[in-house]
C-alpha cells in the first residue's frame, strides 16, 4: 500500500501495463492528471493537440498502427463529447483506445446543478460509445478498474474503452494497492468439430474464396497457409489490407473479390463482417459459407453460414491449416490465372479512375515498403481503398465504416507518434483537412515528419457529384472557401509544395521526405471520375 491521489494511481497502474504515452489535453477538472503524467518524469510521453477531437484521433491512429492500447485524456461535457467521433471510430475499426474522462466534482455528479462541464449522465453516453466504461470513485479502486479495462479491451473483440474520475477523487490521498498487470487472456480455441466442417467443406471448394477482415490482423501467416493450401484468392475492401501481401497472387482487389464471389462454390470468412458481400453481392443455395470471428454476434448477423466458428483467428486458422490435408483435394498454383486476373483489374481503374490511380501510382512508388498510407473522405482516399497495394498489416489505415470525414490528419499524427522512424503519407480533401488544419501547430511543436496531400478543388467534391447527378444539378452547401494551403502551411512553419500532376508530386514527395518535421503538398485539380463503381458493386448472385 502507498499514499497516492487518484490521479497518481491511474498513471502508475496505466504504467503497469507499459503504457508510455498519453494523448491529452489538460483542463481544470483534469489538472491532477496532468500533473501526475508530469512527476511521471520521462516514463509516460504526452502529446495535445488544439482540439481535443485531435488528441482522440491521435489515440486512434496510435493504436490502429501498432495493436496497442491508445490513451487520451480529456475534460468532462464537451470534452468528451468533441472526441465521440473518434470513439465510435475505435468501435467501428475494433481498435483498443482508453479514454480518460475528467468528471465534475464527485458530490454534484447526476445532480443537474450547472458545474462546469456537467452533462447528463456522461457515463451513461460513454457506456454507449464504448465496449465498457466505469467511474472511480476512489483512489484505491483505480489499479481494479485499469485492470478490467484492458481485461476488456483483450478479451473478444477489441473495442474502445473510457474510465472517469472527478477532479477531487484525482487530487484526493489515499493508500493504494498497485496491482500486476494481468496476464494477457489464453486466445479463444476453436471448436474441433467445426473445424473438421471447415475443412470438410473447403477441401472440397472447386472455387473457393478467402474474405477478410481486421479481425485477423494478426494472422497473416495462418491465413497465408491456408489460402495456398486452397490456392483460394483472398480479398478485402480496407480493414484486412496488407494482411497478406499484395505482391502475392493469392492477394486480389475488392473489385475482382467480386468478380469471383460470383463463381464461388465456398467463402472462408474471416474477422469481417462481410456485409458488403452478403448484402450487395448476394446469396444463394449454391454458395457455401465458413465464418471464423471472435464475435459471436457477427456469425450469424446477415445469413446463417453452413459452419460458424467463434474463436481466435490465429487460433482457427492454426487448426484449420492442420485439418485441411486430410480433405483438400489436388490442387494446381492458379499463380497464372490469378495474376492475370488482377493485371486486368488494374487496367480497368486506370481506364475508370486514371487520375487518382495515378497518383496512388506515385505514392507507394516513393513511400518505403514499410511506410503508411493514411486515408481519407476524399476522391483518391476511396480509391486508395482497393488500388493502393499494402504489403504489410497495419500499414494503411482507415476510418472503416464509419468514414469519418477530417479524421485522417490528427489519426496520421498519432501513427507518427507510434513510428517516429517511419515515413507516414496522410491523404486529405479540401474539406476534410479543413476539420483539423490547426494541428499543423502540432505537427510542428513535436516535430513530426509526416507528409499531407491535400487535394483542393473547393468542393466537397463526392457530395457535390451526388447534387450534380442525382438531383438536377441542385448544388447546395457544398461550394468551398479555402486559403491557399502552401502559404498556409507556411505560416505555421511547415514547408508547402504544390503539384499539379503525378510527376510533380513525386518530386514533391522526395523533398518532403527529406524535411526533419511536418510537410504539406496541395494538388489543385478538377473533378475527378467516381470510384464508386468499384465500391458499390452489383449483385452477382441470388
Amino acid at each position: 500500500m502507498t499514499l497516492m491521489t487518484g490521479a497518481e494511481a491511474l498513471i502508475n497502474s496505466l504504467r503497469q501495463y507499459g503504457v508510455d504515452t498519453l494523448f491529452g489535453l489538460p483542463g481544470a477538472q483534469t489538472y491532477h492528471l496532468f500533473d501526475a503524467a508530469y512527476n511521471a518524469g520521462d516514463s509516460v510521453r504526452l502529446f495535445n493537440s488544439r482540439h481535443e477531437q485531435g488528441v482522440a484521433y491521435m489515440a486512434y491512429g496510435y493504436a490502429r498502427a501498432t495493436g496497442k492500447v491508445g490513451v487520451y485524456s480529456v475534460v468532462p461535457g464537451p470534452g468528451v463529447l468533441n472526441t465521440a467521433a473518434a470513439l465510435a471510430t475505435a468501435y467501428a475499426g475494433n481498435e483498443r483506445v482508453l479514454c480518460l474522462a475528467g468528471q465534475i466534482p464527485s458530490a454534484w455528479i447526476g445532480k443537474g446543478v450547472g458545474h462546469l462541464h456537467e452533462i447528463p449522465d456522461q457515463l451513461g453516453i460513454l457506456q454507449r460509445l464504448t465496449k465498457w466504461s466505469a467511474r472511480a470513485a476512489t483512489p484505491a479502486a483505480a489499479p481494479r478498474l485499469v485492470e478490467q479495462a484492458f481485461r476488456e479491451m483483450h478479451c473478444g473483440r477489441p473495442r474502445p474503452v473510457a474510465l472517469e474520475m472527478a477532479p477531487d477523487i484525482m487530487g484526493k490521498q489515499e493508500q493504494v494497492a498497485l496491482l500486476p498487470p494481468c496476464p494477457p487472456p489464453a486466445p479463444t480455441p476453436a471448436d474441433p468439430d467445426l473445424i473438421e466442417a471447415a475443412a470438410r467443406l473447403l477441401g472440397k471448394a472447386k472455387n473457393p474464396l478467402i474474405v477478410i477482415g481486421h479481425g485477423c490482423v494478426a494472422a497473416g501467416a495462418e491465413l497465408l497457409q491456408v489460402a495456398e493450401l486452397l490456392q483460394a484468392p483472398s480479398t478485402t475492401l480496407w480493414n484486412g489490407k496488407g494482411i497478406i501481401d499484395d505482391r502475392h497472387y493469392l492477394s486480389l482487389p475488392y473489385s475482382a473479390g467480386h468478380q469471383l464471389w460470383g463463381t464461388a462454390d465456398v467463402a472462408l470468412a474471416v474477422g469481417t463482417r462481410l456485409d458488403n458481400p452478403q448484402l450487395q453481392w448476394g446469396l444463394d443455395a449454391d454458395l457455401k459459407i465458413v465464418r471464423i470471428d471472435i464475435d459471436p454476434a457477427q456469425i450469424a448477423n446477415i445469413a446463417t453460414p453452413e459452419v460458424g466458428i467463434v474463436a481466435d483467428a490465429k487460433a482457427a486458422l492454426t487448426d484449420l491449416a492442420a485439418a485441411l490435408p486430410r480433405h483438400n483435394i489436388a490442387r494446381q498454383s492458379r499463380a497464372q490465372e490469378l495474376t492475370g486476373l488482377k493485371a486486368a483489374t488494374f487496367a480497368q481503374y486506370q481506364r475508370q479512375v486514371g487520375p487518382q490511380l495515378r497518383i496512388l501510382k506515385v505514392i507507394r512508388e516513393e513511400l518505403p515498403e514499410d511506410g503508411f498510407l493514411v486515408d481519407e473522405v476524399t476522391q483518391v482516399g476511396y480509391v486508395s481503398w482497393y488500388a493502393f497495394p499494402v504489403y504489410r498489416p497495419r500499414h494503411f489505415i482507415s476510418s472503416g465504416y464509419q468514414g469519418n470525414l477530417g479524421y485522417g490528419y490528427t489519426t496520421a499524427l498519432g501513427v507518427q507518434v507510434a513510428h517516429p522512424d517511419k515515413k507516414v503519407v496522410a491523404l486529405g480533401g479540401d474539406g476534410g483537412f479543413m476539420y483539423q488544419a490547426t494541428e499543423l501547430a502540432t505537427a510542428v511543436k513535436y516535430r513530426l515528419n509526416l507528409v499531407n496531400i491535400v487535394f483542393n478543388n473547393n468542393a466537397y467534391g463526392n457530395v457535390q457529384r451526388d447534387q450534380q447527378e442525382k438531383f438536377g444539378g441542385n448544388v447546395i452547401g457544398s461550394d468551398l472557401t479555402n486559403p491557399d494551403f502552401v502559404r498556409f502551411a507556411e505560416s505555421f512553419g511547415v514547408p508547402g509544395f504544390r503539384a499539379e500532376t503525378p510527376a510533380q508530386l513525386r518530386q514533391a514527395l522526395t523533398a518532403a521526405f527529406k524535411e526533419p518535421g511536418p510537410a504539406l503538398i496541395e494538388m489543385p485539380g478538377a473533378d475527378m471520375p467516381s470510384p464508386w463503381p468499384h465500391i458499390l458493386l452489383p449483385r452477382v448472385r441470388g
